[in-house]
Formats: C-alpha cells, structure tokens, sequence
C-alpha cells in the first residue's frame, strides 16, 4: 500500500530538537494539488527524512510509519487522494513518554514546537486548508489537553472526524491504539465517517 503514495515532509531543527513541521501522503495516481484532508495528530513518531537531513528548509521525501499507514487506509476506502498532517506538537520522537516530558518541561514554553501557537500564525495560515474534512487523531492523554484545546480553538472546524472520548472534552482517540482490533476499527469508522462527508 505504501508504494502507492508519495510521502514528503519538512524536517528540521530547533534548540536541537528534531521536529518535522508537517508531513504529506499524496496518491501518485492523483493530479491533484492541494490536500483534500487534512489530519491533525499528536507529534511525528519514527517517520524520517530518507535523505538524511534532518534540518531542512524544503521538503523532503520522507518513510512513514504504522500510524501513517491508518491514514492511507482510510484514503484507500475513501476517495480521499492527499492527506496533510500536522500535529500538537512537531516534536519527533516515537516514544510518547518523551513528548509529555517535554510537554511538561520549562522548554516546551520557550521552543515554539506547534503549529497552533500564536507566534507561528504564518506557518498556521500556509500550510492549513480550509473547508475540507479533518481528522482529529492525537489521543486521550491528559498532558495534552492544554495543546488539543490550542488546536481546536485555532482551526475552529464545525465538524471534525473523530473517535471523541466521552469523559473529556479535547480528547479523540489516537489512530493506532495499543489492541489490534481497535485499529481496525479506528480505520473502519473513519472510513465510514468520511464517505459520508
């Protein structure tokens, strides 16, 4: 399934941190330009840029990981071609436990590591697509209610797709839960919520 999409991203540095600022999966069959879905998720986990470089200033093709590989299922069920993600924060790492460390650390005040705040307004404006449909993917942890709702508040979407949890407010389950058969049915009713869309 992965050979079927193009995956590019921009990777870079701040504070010597590894980040990645967005990621995009586009169908290589499809001619079209701009995403028609957009997917905000938690931070980029193992996804790396295949040429190495880790602080670039333009996008680079990039190897996606099992959380990516949810997304293209859902696009593979729909007819959803090109999918941009962003994330509450651009932190890489696949460990979660270091992002709520970081979350939780003086550094995450003065590192600008998301998209949603403020003082990357521009970055927010370029890289965000109005008026298509949006997944909300970042999971239920509660060290990231403070960026969830951040997020929420700076897209403003009527509508978006989710697996919301209903004892918290800013909380939508992640799109590759720990149990197998939950993954299969995040992919199932995402699909199924999309095509109605």
């Amino acid at each position: 399934m992965r050979n079927e999409y193009e995956i590019t991203g921009l990777f870079y540095k701040i504070c010597d941190y590894k980040c990645r600022k967005y990621l995009d999966i586009k169908l290589k069959s499809s001619q079209i330009t701009n995403p028609d879905l957009m997917v905000v998720m938690m931070n980029p986990g193992s996804s790396y840029p295949l040429d190495g470089i880790d602080n670039n200033t333009k996008p680079s093709f990039a190897a996606p990981d099992n959380t990516q590989d949810q997304i293209m299922k859902v696009m593979k069920n729909t007819s959803f071609k090109y999918a941009r993600i962003l994330n509450l924060s651009d932190l890489r790492t696949p460990d979660s436990n270091k992002l709520y460390k970081f979350v939780k650390s003086e550094d995450s005040k003065t590192v600008p590591h998301t998209i949603f705040d403020s003082d990357r307004i521009d970055d927010f404006n370029s890289l965000f697509v109005k008026d298509v449909p949006i997944i909300y993917g970042w999971g239920v942890n509660s060290l990231l209610t403070e960026l969830a709702k951040l997020a929420i508040e700076t897209i403003n979407h009527p509508s978006p797709i989710g697996i919301k949890k209903d004892t918290k407010q800013y909380a939508y389950y992640h799109p590759l839960p720990r149990i197998y058969k939950k993954q299969i049915e995040w992919v199932e009713k995402l699909s199924q919520r999309l095509s109605h869309t």
